[in-house]
């Protein structure tokens, strides 16, 4: 039974857990998503545990998490955006594209101009360079303070001049 206890629980260590992973302790980040997920499961959680399990090399796992995170709520576009990048990671890049183009089409999700990045990053690893330089493109349009995006677009418009 779902309590506003056992939410609570679960959002005081979903944040235990965020701040344990950006201080780069990822075993212990990864102890308290699961509690979080214990308390109350969701899709922010199960991400965020993929997340986890990427930084220690784990994609499977990652993958697996994300996959759980959508069936919880597939509005949520993270975990799409997150499973493009990692099979990225994986060198599967069709796959990794079907994923990010989900991503996009999230109802909720803030953060597009990811997504645009990740797809540009498996086009030019296709070889797909002028679909690549208009996701760029389309990342530094979204968050122009996007550094990594303005790197890309402009190292791969270098490449081709």
């Amino acid at each position: 039974m779902v309590t506003e206890s056992s939410i609570s629980k679960a959002q005081e260590y979903l944040e235990r857990a965020y701040k344990l992973q950006m201080d780069g302790n990822y075993e212990e980040a990864i102890r308290n998503y699961k509690l979080s997920i214990e308390f109350f499961p969701t899709a922010e959680a199960h991400t965020f545990l993929g997340w986890a399990y990427s930084f220690l090399g784990d994609l499977d796992r990652a993958i697996e998490e994300c996959k759980l995170a959508i069936d919880i709520d597939p509005d949520y576009g993270n975990p799409y955006n997150d499973i493009g990048s990692y099979l990225i990671q994986q060198a599967n890049y069709d796959e990794a594209i079907t994923w990010l183009e989900m991503a996009l089409k999230a109802k909720r999700y803030d953060s597009y101009h990811y997504a645009h990045l990740n797809l540009g990053r498996a086009y030019e690893l296709k070889g797909l360079w002028f679909e690549a330089l208009e996701e760029y493109k389309t990342a530094m349009g979204l968050s122009p303070k996007y550094e990594l995006a303005k790197k890309l677009y402009y190292t791969l418009q270098g490449k081709l001049n």
